[in-house]
């Protein structure tokens, strides 16, 4: 198996989540600029968008989206997954909604000139906030790392390493979750620690 990823984008949450979930997989390194993959070779040709991830399977299925591949993930490491009755649909909202109110709004951000960011962010904040209040036991989901944690995670440290003001517990959150040896080691393997 190979996970196509850009060090410092939300691929590190997949690559968080499938190294929690001890799945053997190379990682494989992307340029988003050039759309080239490291040691040669388009990556377009693996995943048409140019977005990272993908997951690349030993029959050469690829399955990419952060959330469709968490999901994969989790369903093959329950422990990583929601529970209850709505466990897997509790995990699918939450995943569904970091995807689409936060994680979707720093592109549009990034790519403003800085003298009109100040909507967005405000936007990006709110949904921090919003999430914020699912934190007072520890994780999205209690007391229990899940991969919406790591996805959650990987915005959170790039909205703190971009200057936002997240609200508490944020700080703890992310100091937290970055001691966990999973996200040690990715971190190392893509060059952020």
């Amino acid at each position: 198996m190979k996970l196509y990823s850009a060090p410092g984008f939300t691929s590190l949450a997949d690559h968080i989540a499938m190294l929690q979930a001890g799945i053997q997989f190379d990682l494989v390194k992307v340029d988003l600029e050039t759309k080239q993959i490291e040691g040669g070779g388009r990556y377009t040709e693996i995943n048409p968008t140019g977005y990272v991830p993908a997951l690349m399977f030993d029959d050469g299925e690829v399955l990419t989206e952060n959330v469709a591949i968490v999901a994969w993930i989790a369903d093959r490491a329950p422990e990583l997954a929601s529970h209850g009755h709505l466990g897997r649909y509790r995990l699918l909202e939450m995943l569904s909604l970091i995807a689409t109110e936060i994680h979707k709004r720093f592109p549009t951000y990034l790519s403003l000139p800085e003298d009109v960011r100040e909507p967005t962010g405000q936007q990006i904040l709110h949904w921090f906030g919003f999430v914020a209040g699912r934190l007072d036991r520890g994780y999205l989901f209690g007391e229990t790392f899940t991969v919406a944690d790591a996805y959650l995670f990987q915005l959170a440290r790039g909205a703190a390493q971009l200057g936002f003001p997240l609200p508490q517990p944020f700080g703890d959150y992310i100091a937290r979750i970055e001691q966990r040896p999973a996200v040690q080691a990715a971190l190392r393997r893509e060059g952020l620690a």
